[in-house]
């Protein structure tokens, strides 16, 4: 969650990883059947129309998954492990440290996407005002302030997992993937909570591979 402890602070972050270090692995050997490496970002190099996309972020499965529809078809486009709050359930309050859940058919909005790869942060633990945030901060429309998608600058360990004060964590590079292929302002984001499994359509989505894109799983 970001919070009045939030300060730019000098230094460069290390979110300047290359977002493209990854292996290209033939589509056909990553069927539906096959389990997500929970450490890895997955996604579909290909020709894909990216305007309707939209992001769902499983707190149980502690992925965040980037879908665009083609045609009749639905489309896993990206896939990417997380850390959400430290916290399981729905959040009430600031600082609860939860990550709030969206309503069936009421998806929170990307309204802001801000450079933060000088944001710093104090978490309390003793290593003072860091680097935090990765290069990007997508902020959420949602009933709490503060609340968005970014990096995890000096806490990569943490992801996937549960460890955040509210807020949506990726790797850095992720959070540069995402930002230059898939982001927008206005883009939906559908927060499900631990007792939620797929929803009705996920469960009958295809990976974008029809055409022979690859599929890259980061190291």
């Amino acid at each position: 969650m970001l919070g009045a402890a939030v300060t730019a602070c000098s230094g460069s972050s290390d979110a300047s990883a290359d977002a493209n270090d990854s292996t290209a692995v033939d589509a056909t050997e990553a069927s539906e059947a096959q389990p997500i490496d929970k450490d890895a970002r997955i996604y579909y190099d290909g020709a894909i129309d990216t305007a309707n996309a939209l992001i769902v972020i499983s707190k149980r499965d502690l992925r965040l998954t980037v879908y665009a529809t083609q045609g009749a078809d639905t489309l896993r486009i990206a896939d990417y492990p997380v850390c959400v709050g430290k916290n399981k359930g729905q959040k009430t309050k600031s600082g609860d440290m939860c990550t709030p859940e969206s309503e069936p058919g009421k998806p929170f909005k990307i309204k802001q996407i801000q450079d933060a790869h000088d944001w710093c942060h104090d978490f309390g633990d003793g290593r003072g005002s860091i680097l935090s945030y990765g290069n990007w901060f997508m902020r959420l429309e949602t009933p709490f302030n503060g609340i968005g998608i970014h990096g995890s600058t000096n806490n990569e360990q943490s992801v996937p997992g549960r460890g955040s004060e509210g807020c949506i964590r990726l790797r850095d590079a992720d959070i540069i993937h995402l930002k230059e292929n898939y982001a927008r302002v206005g883009m939906p984001v559908i927060i499900k909570g631990e007792t939620q499994g797929p929803l009705a359509w996920e469960r009958h989505v295809k990976n974008a591979d029809a055409k022979g894109h690859k599929i890259a799983a980061s190291k």
